[in-house]
């Protein structure tokens, strides 16, 4: 990738990172809250017919779950991405060995 094409890509991911925070006036919150608030309106006398298997003792433990399930995912994009660059490399390594000989 050359520099422009990271300069833009780099740009457009802070654009779209940084335009709802000043777009969206009102609470961020999460769509669960937004789902659950909505059925409550609609269908107030609605009873869940599921219960969740683990349900974290507080918000705080809520979002440290969260942000370590969003690490590890990051992680291992990262390492597939890193995987498929390096075998990319090798292959280009290999080919230009080949055509030296």
């Amino acid at each position: 990738m050359n520099k422009k094409t990271v300069a833009f890509l780099l740009g457009g991911a802070i654009l779209l990172s940084t335009l709802p925070l000043l777009l969206v006036k009102g609470d961020f919150e999460g769509a669960d809250a937004q789902a659950e608030a909505l059925i409550s309106e609609v269908a107030p006398d609605f009873e869940p017919w599921a219960e969740p298997l683990f349900e974290p003792p507080s918000a705080e433990v809520e979002s440290l779950l969260f942000a370590l399930q969003a690490a590890l995912g990051a992680g291992v994009m990262g390492f597939i991405l890193g995987q498929y660059r390096e075998r990319h490399r090798q292959k280009a390594a290999a080919a230009s060995k080949s055509q030296q000989s």
